[in-house]
């Protein structure tokens, strides 16, 4: 495994959770690289991305103003900080490495995938 998800858990609406993407094995620092969810019985959706200095982010319109992602090349870690959170949230989360410097939103760009962590948002 290359890349691992984890920070997942179960929050009430209205809270907090800080979802960390580690590397290993390889270096990621040039890569873009994206957060993405999917709920039980719904398709892969992207929910961020950023590119490999970091200077640019983009945001699905159902998480913008409320999540962040950012990263730290020294570390090999990339981080979704997410804020407010809703039950509709509630999803696996993903991170992934695009094959380019900037990413997109298609998870078909995306070559590299770590193991999902769980997110449940109660109401």
């Amino acid at each position: 495994v290359q890349l691992q998800a984890y920070g997942g858990g179960l929050v009430q609406a209205g809270g907090s959770l800080r979802l960390s993407c580690a590397a290993s094995r390889r270096t990621f620092s040039n890569n873009g690289m994206g957060w993405f969810r999917q709920a039980p019985g719904k398709e892969r959706e992207f929910v961020a991305r950023i590119s490999w200095s970091g200077g640019t982010t983009y945001y699905a319109d159902s998480v913008k103003g409320r999540f962040i992602i950012s990263r730290d090349n020294a570390k090999n870690t990339v981080s979704l900080q997410m804020n407010s959170l809703k039950p509709e949230d509630t999803a696996v989360y993903y991170c992934a490495a695009n094959l380019g410097a900037i990413g997109t939103n298609s998870p078909g760009t995306y070559k590299y995938w770590g193991h999902g962590t769980q997110v449940t948002v109660s109401s």
